[in-house]
């Protein structure tokens, strides 16, 4: 008989530990394993909540990137403090952009008035070859096709779409840009108490590799949207294609965003060069054939040596689904984000690599 002043013949007394005891060694894992999952569906929410001040954030480390890449470039032939060398970089480039603007203001904007009524008419002249050979619905219908897309794309892009939206993001953007690149060890060094000690030094190497990459890979693409720009201008000059100056400045900054930058600048050159003639436009296919594939087979692959080595397509998808998800933001910054996962998967390969090997591991994987 029991000695339980609680137990009697018809009283039985329950001793193992209940699901709500926390003491319970399995209560805790699963307490944990419930912890994780609710950790990461909140994570998730936020994300897709704040993905816009997400992308604002990414696009100042990229510009960051810049002004760091520009300021180590001028460390080594100025000794002189990183603030100084950062300011000195930001005056090189208004001053670039003015000078530019001072010489050619004027031309310029002539031509991009041209340039949209030179669009305008070539999109007409197609519509309405397309209509009579059955290939397109009426042109009433293709109104309110193009109002609906246009409305589509004004719901995706609404963060930033607006004028004053954009004017905002993009004085953030300089602004966390610039403060980044002043004070880089500050950030790096937040960053690093967020990881477990013994953690650290894997993630300050993959950190310090990412920096170095995102640097490489900027310095190469702003190479490519120089020399892209610039040779278009002179040999669309020589070919005699009109607004030459203002296609060669759209296809330098379209060259910012790979693949589907270089199909927008094509379509445009084509279309401006078959409104001069039919040979001044097949002078503008071979010239966009020849700078695109010259870029292609020269220049990208040199820059590929030094960063991140990314497949046509990886980019081209990443592209499609960062443009479709966070709209114009994310189009022009999913080959950096792309860069930086892949950066972070080589180096967290390379950490598992260098394990060392416990007794019961096989010596094959």
């Amino acid at each position: 008989m029991s000695n339980d002043p609680l137990e009697s013949a018809h009283v039985r007394v329950v001793r193992e530990p209940g699901p709500n005891e926390f003491r319970d060694p399995a209560t805790r894992a699963e307490f944990r394993k419930a912890t994780v999952w609710l950790g990461l569906a909140v994570g998730i929410a936020l994300i897709v909540l704040l993905v816009q001040p997400l992308l604002i954030i990414f696009a100042g480390l990229v510009f960051a990137s810049m002004l760091d890449g520009g300021a180590r470039l001028l460390g080594k032939v100025l000794p002189i403090p990183r603030g100084l060398r950062i300011g000195l970089v930001l005056l090189l480039v208004f001053a670039f952009f003015g000078l530019v603007f001072y010489r050619t203001g004027m031309q310029i904007s002539e031509q991009a008035e041209q340039l949209r009524t030179t669009l305008e008419a070539q999109a007409n002249r197609v519509a309405r070859w397309a209509s009579d050979m059955g290939l397109m619905p009426g042109r009433s219908d293709i109104n309110g096709m193009l109002r609906e897309a246009l409305g589509s794309v004004g719901k995706l892009t609404s963060a930033v779409g607006t004028a004053i939206g954009a004017v905002t993001s993009m004085v953030m953007i300089l602004i966390l840009g610039l403060f980044i690149a002043l004070e880089p060890r500050i950030y790096e060094r937040g960053l690093q108490w967020m990881v477990p000690l013994d953690q650290r030094h894997a993630f300050a190497h993959m950190l310090g590799g990412m920096a170095t990459t995102m640097r490489r890979l900027l310095a190469g693409r702003l190479l490519g949207m120089l020399f892209e720009g610039v040779l278009t201008w002179i040999l669309l000059s020589v070919a005699g294609v009109p607004m030459a100056l203002l296609l060669g400045i759209i296809t330098g900054v379209l060259a910012f965003i790979p693949n589907v930058g270089a199909i927008i600048s094509g379509v445009l050159m084509a279309a401006v060069g078959f409104s001069a003639g039919q040979e001044t436009g097949i002078w503008a296919i071979i010239i966009y054939f020849a700078v695109q594939n010259f870029d292609g087979y020269v220049v990208i692959p040199m820059v590929a040596k030094r960063t991140v080595d990314l497949p046509p397509a990886l980019t081209l998808s990443s592209q499609i689904l960062a443009g479709t998800l966070f709209g114009v933001l994310g189009l022009a910054l999913a080959d950096p984000m792309v860069a930086m996962i892949k950066v972070a998967l080589e180096s967290n390969a390379r950490l598992n690599g260098k394990k060392p090997k416990r007794d019961g591991d096989s010596e094959k994987d």
